[in-house]
């Protein structure tokens, strides 16, 4: 429903390890405690996914490597890795990796962070690591439930040690399990995070019978109209709602989800994920290794054989992540956006598994906002990592900055739109 913005563009030789341009870095930074995002043993980031004290869709492995893999603007990562014991990369030669089959057995990651340079994603040439984008609004760092804080601060000491002043979350819960742990465990160390900005964004409570959500957020005014509405669309073929599931299914599906996207707005100014090539690639390897573990639905809404409107949701623990959302704008005068939402309210309501629903969306989403009425506090979150670092607040005051600047541009293009 709504994806990050592609905050840089690095030029190829601003390699994964680079934190900021040779002639400009304000310190002879150490790199050495950067690891490749690809290097990350695909079983225990698997299993660590399972015990996540917060949920991620976007940083599950199937994702997350897809978009490492071939996402523009977003490829060649690094991590930030916690471990219970020394990780497999440090081990002797001689000395065989952790068996996967084993469920704890030997060195296992209770923490794992994607990140860029603040180079890299902001332009700005100081000592700091970011989040790296996901292709989702929500950079929430893998935390092991039963190890919390020890991966917290293991992930502090390792930016540490490759020379980096601060990590810069972004898009972050606020008031989430990971944020907590996190400043629970910069207080042990007499720091704290700094919130570099902040908003509101839409979520479901999907422990509640959706036909109550429903009622609460829309009045009988509205639902009277989108049942008119539901019913003129049905002179065009029985209206019906549709799951995949199965990698066969989600296969067929990303397809018709990506015609309807590039068939809007977006495939207008050129932003439709099938309009690049990497792109294209990411999401339709994601959606397949996700459908592999049952973590990823696209739902379509169909008007007899017509394809009317489709969505990509991601599954992680007891959350659901609303990621796209295509239309067929010849329909659109039936709101088949807000008819698809409505039924996938409906189906996330009654499966027993999910808890809440992330809309992943913009702060002011015209559609989804009057419908799931919860609200998750997001933003932006400096962690220094020193006390009383002057290089900290330069950090800082360079990303208010940036963010005031963007925020002055982004109104001024919304005028000349609406005019």
């Amino acid at each position: 429903m709504a994806d990050i913005a592609d905050l840089s563009r690095s030029p190829k030789k601003d390699g994964p390890d680079r934190l900021a341009p040779t002639a400009t870095s304000p310190s002879n930074m150490r790199c050495d405690g950067f690891t490749t995002l690809t290097s990350v043993p695909v079983a225990a980031w698997r299993r660590l996914t399972e015990r996540a004290i917060e949920p991620n869709g976007y940083y599950l492995p199937a994702w997350e490597l897809a978009v490492n893999a071939s996402a523009h603007g977003r490829t060649r990562v690094s991590a930030l890795s916690a471990w219970s014991e020394p990780s497999p990369n440090e081990l002797a030669p001689t000395q065989p990796e952790p068996d996967p089959a084993l469920p704890d057995g030997g060195a296992r990651l209770i923490g794992l962070l994607p990140v860029v340079s603040l180079w890299r994603a902001c332009k700005i040439p100081l000592p700091a690591l970011a989040s790296a984008s996901p292709y989702g609004t929500l950079c929430t760092p893998l935390l092991d439930r039963t190890a919390a804080e020890d991966a917290a601060e293991a992930l502090m000491d390792e930016a540490r040690r490759t020379g980096a002043h601060a990590l810069v979350l972004r898009d972050v819960s606020l008031n989430g399990a990971a944020m907590k742990v996190l400043t629970q465990a910069l207080r042990q160390q007499a720091l704290q995070p700094i919130v570099l900005h902040s908003h509101l964004r839409a979520c479901l409570d999907a422990r509640r019978a959706a036909d109550d959500v429903l009622r609460d957020a829309l009045s009988a005014k509205k639902l009277k109209e989108l049942r008119r509405q539901r019913n003129r669309l049905a002179e065009h073929g029985a209206v019906r709602f549709s799951i995949a599931r199965s990698t066969g299914e989600v296969a067929h599906a990303v397809e018709v989800f990506l015609a309807l996207e590039a068939g809007g707005w977006k495939g207008e100014r050129g932003t439709a994920l099938r309009q690049n090539s990497g792109d294209l690639d990411f999401i339709r390897s994601a959606t397949q290794g996700l459908a592999e573990t049952g973590q990823c639905e696209i739902v379509t809404m169909h008007a007899g054989e017509t394809p009317v409107a489709a969505a990509v949701v991601l599954r992680h623990l007891d959350r659901a992540f609303y990621f796209k959302l295509g239309i067929d704008e010849a329909f659109s005068k039936f709101s088949p956006g807000v008819q698809l939402t409505l039924d996938l309210t409906r189906h996330l309501c009654d499966e027993a598994v999910i808890a809440t629903a992330d809309s992943t969306a913009s702060a002011d989403h015209p559609m989804i906002n009057p419908i799931w009425r919860g609200r998750l506090r997001m933003g932006d979150v400096v962690i220094p990592l020193r006390r009383n670092d002057p290089v900290v607040y330069a950090i800082v005051a360079a990303l208010k900055a940036r963010h005031r600047l963007r925020e002055t541009a982004r109104r001024a293009v919304h005028r000349l739109r609406g005019n």
